[in-house]
């Protein structure tokens, strides 16, 4: 079976306060905003929360440390920013490479008809993942020695 490509990048915690910050200011400033990052993006470890008051949902999103949760973003045509928590990284990538939830019936595929043929492409960006977390890993246990 031959690999099939996704078109994901994992980023860390500064680099999705940095889309949030920029979806934020564009969103505000301007009637068709521009967007400086624009593709699909995964961030590893962290959900969005909202800040609830008086029964009321207000318009702050936060992003909060969450094992074993992604945030996935999708700012592919470049003018909106869509954010979703998904528990795992495989539904994260299917959202963002097809648009739909696990549950959403396509008469093109299924999830797991998607899952079987992007399995290498997906095992791809999970070893990715590892390496970067051992990385971090590496890092603190450096600068608590220090």
């Amino acid at each position: 079976m031959t690999m099939s490509q996704i078109d994901v990048t994992l980023i860390t915690e500064p680099t999705a306060k940095e889309f949030l910050t920029d979806y934020k200011e564009q969103k505000r400033n301007n009637n068709v905003p521009e967007l400086k990052a624009q593709g699909h993006y995964i961030l590893p470890d962290y959900k969005l929360t909202r800040q609830r008051k008086a029964f009321k949902i207000m318009k702050h999103t936060y992003l909060t440390k969450h094992y074993k949760s992604y945030v996935a973003f999708d700012s592919d045509n470049g003018h909106t920013l869509w954010m979703k928590n998904f528990a795992s990284l495989t539904e994260a990538v299917f959202w963002l490479e097809t648009g739909l939830d696990i549950g959403d019936t396509d008469t093109r595929s299924t999830y797991k008809d998607w899952k079987v043929k992007h399995n290498d492409a997906i095992e791809a960006l999970k070893d990715q993942l590892r390496d970067l977390k051992k990385k971090r890993d590496q890092r603190v246990s450096l600068d608590s020695a220090n």
